[in-house]
């Protein structure tokens, strides 16, 4: 078998010029210099005898061969990282450290119960908690940044499992105006109110928002402060029933007699990294996620009355 022509920084190179967007930022992201990331590239297209980039305007653009090469180099890449993770794994033994990003979606305190119990069999793992929304959980899941995630959707190259189904009820505070006018709305009776949406948490925006239905919208970064807003009257939105179940039950927030789109559901799916290399800690905090999940679809499947 001949050798490869093209080493994996170089490969690395040119995935970092295209995801970053220029050979600037990729320098700065892979600390290299620029003329490093400039010449690996060069040595990609020499090497080969194929032209990456063509000049649109002011601004360079792969080429179609570009596009293949850049696909083929970043899962070359992938694997790559995935296999020392995986020799790390082996060599360690226990994880000392589990990353999990899990998407807003989730209830709060199905999480917190998840890894109070996980924390108290392994209290010597450390938990760094991503708290993340739509496409920053597949950048985190695409960079290796984490080793499991809970996800609305399942990104390209991942295999996912259902966990939990999610029912997402529109909702607006009793005192709200919506619900001063003591009739079943329609979607045309939002449009002069103010809709709260939470903010992708993702550099690229890679998955469709929020359904939007009014002009006047806030976009905010957390659950917290969009839930407060909507209690306080601010607005109105759509969340996951579990998450505010208790705005629910104590009449801070009042289901919108919507006569289509009062609800939406969703599916959450757990999703590893690289399943291969699941360490025995990442094995029973999924579990743990699993069996959890699995009580409280059993338990939250009635619709509010």
């Amino acid at each position: 078998m001949a050798s490869p022509r093209i080493s994996l920084e170089q490969w690395r190179a040119l995935v970092a010029v295209v995801d970053s967007g220029g050979y600037a930022q990729a320098a700065e992201q892979i600390h290299k210099t620029q003329s490093t990331i400039s010449y690996a590239v060069a040595r990609i297209e020499e090497a080969l005898g194929v032209p990456l980039f063509t000049i649109e305007g002011r601004k360079a653009v792969l080429t179609p061969a570009g596009r293949v090469l850049y696909r083929r180099g970043k899962a070359l890449v992938a694997e790559a990282e995935r296999i020392e993770r995986t020799a790390s794994g082996l060599a360690a033994g226990w994880e000392p450290v589990l990353g999990i990003a899990v998407e807003i979606l989730f209830p709060t305190w199905l999480l917190l119960t998840c890894l109070d119990k996980f924390a108290a069999e392994h209290p010597q793992t450390r938990i760094e908690l991503y708290e993340s929304v739509l496409g920053g959980t597949d950048e985190l899941l695409q960079e290796g940044r984490v080793d499991l995630a809970v996800a609305s959707a399942v990104p390209d190259g991942f295999v996912g499992d259902p966990l939990l189904q999610t029912r997402f009820v529109a909702v607006a505070a009793p005192h709200h105006p919506l619900h001063q006018l003591n009739r079943d709305l329609s979607l045309e009776d939002l449009r002069d109110h103010r809709h709260l949406i939470i903010r992708d948490s993702g550099t690229r925006r890679s998955r469709p928002g929020a359904w939007e239905v009014a002009e006047q919208r806030w976009t905010v970064s957390h659950k917290a402060t969009s839930i407060r807003a909507a209690t306080m009257g601010l607005g109105f939105a759509w969340f996951a029933e579990d998450v505010i179940r208790d705005e629910l039950n104590e009449g801070h927030l009042k289901p919108l007699p919507l006569v289509r789109g009062a609800e939406r559901w969703g599916t959450l799916y757990l999703i590893y990294t690289d399943e291969d290399s699941a360490g025995p800690g990442l094995q029973r905090l999924a579990q743990i996620i699993r069996e959890h999940a699995k009580k409280c679809g059993t338990n939250t499947a009635a619709p509010l009355q």
